[in-house]
């Protein structure tokens, strides 16, 4: 068996999201399946430490592609030509995209469709390229996978799919993620939200919330730790911070390791997920793995993730929010039961368990 894979997020101190979960995955399947010939296709030189075994060679067709011209040009003109002679029985895209006129049976993971319901932050050719492709690829492809049965729903809903042809793999957690005796000495108390700075992730009300909070309660001297590997239309947040009367108990982090933010986890008051918009909410099972408080939206996929392990509020109510970050702080939440919950949940979130199931869906795909 020989199946090529778009593994053009493969990007060393740059993964994210999908590069995550590619990875993950990618590395397991590599590993319990020697028998199986890999092309990793990527969109420039790679790094040694993607290659996860003798049984991958690694592709390189150029140009990069990092903007929807580049996306079109490399997906639907020079990858499928030099796929031409690679022989293989199966594509495999973890981020979506795949070219229409393949003639091998393809596999697709669509994370979720935000940018079908939430456009704001999106510029408007992504936004074209978006909506015009992602319908034909989710139609195009031999099966689909996605990550929550939300996603599942969202893709039948939007794009009319047949439900058969979809099968869920959640994500899995790290083992980095964990409780930990690490105690950050004469450290501030915090609260931590993890993820993009992005219109979708809510930031917005955060800060307002925060604000609230610390302006009611004085004698609390809770900070708010944003830990985020990109932004992305910011400049909405950075006036409103300019504004804030305690923008200094907001700090911004970045560039942390796993075993970083799994110590600042830890010692966190709550995580704090405001998000409109997600097709899965990583950061809340992480937060569940090191047994902190989650704090978290009702919307799209957070309930069913959460499954009763988080105090949930609506993304727009601030004051609920505020009202929130009063009882973590002041100790009057009620946790117990909800962390031991969370603990438990953990345990259905395995990579292990993902890539397995992946490979059943290969099987599958190729039947």
């Amino acid at each position: 068996m020989r199946i090529a894979v778009n593994t053009r997020l493969l990007i060393p101190d740059k993964l994210e999201g999908v590069g995550r979960f590619s990875v993950e995955l990618l590395r397991r399947l590599v590993q319990n399946h020697p028998e199986v010939e890999f092309v990793f296709c990527f969109d420039r030189p790679f790094s040694p430490e993607f290659i996860f075994g003798p049984n991958v060679k690694g592709l390189v067709v150029n140009p990069p592609a990092r903007h929807p011209f580049l996306y079109y040009y490399w997906f639907q003109h020079r990858l499928p030509k030099a796929l031409e002679t690679e022989n293989i029985d199966l594509f495999f895209s973890p981020d979506g995209h795949v070219p229409l006129k393949l003639k091998a049976k393809t596999l697709v993971a669509i994370h979720d469709l935000a940018f079908e319901h939430f456009a704001k932050g999106v510029d408007v050719l992504h936004q074209l390229y978006y909506k015009f492709f992602f319908l034909r690829f989710a139609r195009k492809a031999t099966r689909l996978i996605t990550v929550s049965d939300f996603s599942k729903a969202d893709l039948v809903r939007t794009y009319q799919v047949n439900p058969e042809k979809i099968d869920v793999i959640h994500n899995g957690v790290s083992a980095v993620f964990k409780q930990s005796e690490i105690k950050l000495a004469d450290r501030i108390p915090y609260f931590i939200y993890v993820g993009a700075i992005h219109p979708r992730k809510n930031i917005l009300n955060l800060l307002r919330a925060f604000e609230q909070f610390k302006t009611a309660n004085a004698g609390l001297p809770h900070q708010m730790v944003l830990v985020s590997r990109s932004s992305w239309k910011t400049s909405q947040i950075a006036r409103y911070l300019k504004k804030m009367i305690h923008r200094t108990d907001v700090i911004f982090n970045k560039n942390l390791s796993d075993n970083e933010l799994n110590i600042l986890l830890n010692n966190a008051t709550a995580l704090v997920y405001p998000s409109y918009f997600e097709g899965f909410g990583l950061p809340v099972i992480e937060a569940f793995a090191c047994g902190t408080p989650v704090i978290t939206t009702k919307n799209t996929v957070m309930a069913e993730i959460a499954k009763g392990a988080a105090h949930l509020f609506e993304a727009n109510n601030v004051d609920e929010l505020a009202e929130l970050l009063f009882l973590q702080a002041s100790g009057a939440a009620q946790n117990a039961e909800k962390i031991k919950l969370g603990l438990t949940l953990v345990q259905n979130y395995s990579w292990d368990i993902a890539a397995e199931q992946l490979w059943q869906t290969i099987q599958k795909t190729l039947a």
